[in-house]
């Protein structure tokens, strides 16, 4: 999950690092005012969306089976101490009720 995540950064601040060099070279427009930064971002953004999103296509892939198998060992642990408090409230009330 982690290898996902740092190659979606990178792929992200590459696009940045073009993005700013075209803004800066004029090929893209600059921002109104004190937007340029802003724009910037959103451009790099919405550019690195569909490239990671086609480029990353096995690792979030296997993240996801990563994420998921967690889940089910989560579930599975849950369920077994659901397990064992109704088997220690079954045990109480028994020993209540004799007594």
């Amino acid at each position: 999950m982690l290898r996902y995540t740092l190659m979606r950064l990178g792929i992200f601040v590459g696009c940045l690092v073009v993005v700013w060099g075209l803004v800066y070279a004029g090929v893209f427009p600059r921002g109104l005012g004190d937007s340029n930064g802003m724009w910037i971002l959103l451009l790099s953004l919405l550019i690195s969306a569909p490239i990671s999103y086609v480029a990353l296509r096995k690792e979030r892939d296997r993240a996801s089976v990563q994420v998921a198998g967690r889940v089910e060992r989560m579930k599975a642990n849950l369920e077994a101490n659901r397990g064992q408090e109704d088997g220690a409230d079954d045990t109480a009330r028994a020993q209540g009720q004799t007594s």
